[in-house]
């Protein structure tokens, strides 16, 4: 059974940098993957999302300009850096997979698969 994997969360100080990455296991390649988030108490939203041939790219407003969403085909991974880390970035974050194009704000349901989530968490 295909999953996905997040690594990479933690706890860091307002301004910092963090990758995150999400591993695929098995043999599936997916060809659109993405990034959302969920802070506490409330609703999971929309980060960003990456075509399979990685030029296209869709960013959430909250997070252009400091995140950037990138993969590796060959390895089966998909990262996520972010710079100019916020307290408001605070949140579990989650990587998906799915077979559709990828569309700024990407709907949650075009995805097949989901990762378990870790926790990021900025302090101010």
């Amino acid at each position: 059974q295909e999953q996905l994997v997040e690594s990479g969360g933690g706890l860091v100080q307002a301004g910092d940098s963090l990758t995150l990455s999400c591993a695929a296991s098995g043999r599936t390649l997916y060809s659109t993957m993405a990034w959302y988030r969920q802070p506490l108490g409330k609703e999971r939203e929309f980060v960003a999302v990456i075509g399979w041939s990685c030029f296209e790219t869709y960013y959430s407003n909250s997070v252009k300009g400091r995140f950037t969403i990138s993969r590796d085909n060959a390895k089966h991974m998909m990262f996520l850096q972010r710079n100019s880390l916020k307290p408001e970035d605070t949140a579990v974050y989650f990587c998906a997979g799915g077979r559709y194009p990828p569309y700024n704000m990407m709907r949650e349901r075009e995805f097949d698969s989901w990762g378990q989530g870790t926790q990021v968490t900025v302090s101010s």
